[in-house]
């Protein structure tokens, strides 16, 4: 599966990507329990979503690592897709990637710019 193809409450998702970045971990008080959480950005060649990791698999990734997620979970949260392992998941290391992926580019149509409605600076004005 491509990073581009996942969406909001989706299951079952098997995905190979380079972690991009990594943000600190926070602790969080959830249920009563202490929890550390992180989110992390990883990228394959179709695009990139933010990976929600909690507790011990902070410690299993770094930026630049090549990672499998298996059987993960696509959530969204203050509107935006965002993948994690959850419960049933899993999240393997598979060693220091050789380069980040270059997201694919989308063809697009040419745009016609009507440049009398056009912005001038020296105006300051429309």
């Amino acid at each position: 599966m491509k990073i581009s193809e996942i969406k909001p409450n989706q299951g079952s998702i098997n995905v190979e990507a380079v972690v991009t970045e990594l943000q600190p971990p926070r602790d969080i008080d959830k249920y009563g329990k202490n929890l550390r959480v992180a989110n992390a950005i990883i990228q394959d060649d179709s695009g990139s979503i933010k990976l929600t990791l909690w507790n011990a698999e902070i410690d299993k990734v770094k930026a630049g690592d090549k990672i499998k997620i298996t059987n993960g979970f696509a959530k969204e949260f203050k509107g935006e897709t965002q993948l994690t392992a959850g419960k049933f998941g899993k999240i393997e290391d598979l060693g220091k990637a050789d380069s980040v992926p270059a997201p694919k580019k989308e063809e697009t149509g040419k745009i016609e710019v009507d440049d009398s409605e056009l912005y001038d600076e020296d105006e300051e004005e429309w």
